[in-house]
């Protein structure tokens, strides 16, 4: 239980080391970057062991306390994925397309959604009058809106932490939860901006073994949590129930005893 060990091997293993060519980098990454082989920048693993504990450590904090996270991850190898690990973990997600204003419009993000919802309800309603060609297009309106919002459509304030793949791909993402000061954990890889995420992770964001571990160890600090706040709170139910116990026996004495 807990935080999840990180294997070394297994980084190597999911080819976390490999960045991008050296002549697509962002030099605020040089910190993190062990050397250059065949014009392929070398991410050094040693950082992202340190820096990737520390972000799951944080995931640990937020879901302990009942906080909520939004994956984001919109390129075709993580998108899936990204949602799988929300859906398993109850948390929140984008893998379509960041709509612009999903966290700082959230009021006309939620005219959509409520949309969303509308549209479902007239498009399976067996009663309505619709031509098929009128229920075709709500159908793909609906599905439109789906793709965009149906990871968000049950969340109703912002969320505690947001967990990013390709920060430079997610940029507008990025600020936007800069902007309302939302911490956020990132892949960054070796063309990326470290400066603007909180907890920035160096590894690659491209390769799908790699992408796919980042996943599976959030998903198991995520359930470790969780499986905390449920022991805790069946305790407390359990301590509540031998207080009620106690005192309706301390009762049944004092009217044993009158």
């Amino acid at each position: 239980m807990g935080i999840p060990n990180i294997n070394l091997k297994e980084l190597v293993d999911a080819g976390v080391h490999f960045g991008h060519k050296s002549q697509r980098w962002n030099p605020k990454m040089s910190k993190y970057i062990h050397s250059t082989k065949e014009d392929i920048h070398i991410i050094n693993l040693n950082f992202t062991v340190q820096m990737l504990s520390e972000a799951l450590k944080v995931v640990d904090t937020v879901v302990s306390k009942g906080g909520k996270i939004l994956f984001v991850a919109t390129k075709k190898q993580a998108a899936n994925k990204i949602a799988q690990v929300a859906i398993e973990t109850n948390q929140y997600y984008v893998n379509h397309r960041w709509l612009g204003g999903m966290l700082t419009n959230w009021s006309t993000i939620t005219k959509s959604i409520k949309k969303m919802k509308e549209l479902e309800v007239l498009k399976s309603n067996p009663d309505n009058e619709f031509t098929k060609k009128e229920i075709l297009k709500i159908t793909n309106q609906y599905n439109k809106l789906v793709r965009s919002l149906s990871g968000i459509s049950e969340m109703k304030k912002s969320p505690d932490l947001v967990f990013i793949i390709d920060t430079k791909l997610e940029h507008i993402a990025v600020s936007e939860a800069n902007l309302l000061n939302i911490p956020i954990i990132g892949i960054v890889d070796t063309n990326c901006d470290p400066e603007k995420i909180d907890f920035p992770i160096p590894g690659n964001d491209d390769s799908r073994r790699s992408i796919d571990l980042y996943c599976s160890l959030i998903r198991e600090t995520i359930k470790s949590s969780s499986d905390k706040i449920d022991f805790d709170n069946s305790q407390n139910v359990k301590k509540e129930e031998a207080l009620e116990n106690e005192n309706s026996k301390n009762a049944e004495d004092v009217n044993n005893d009158s």
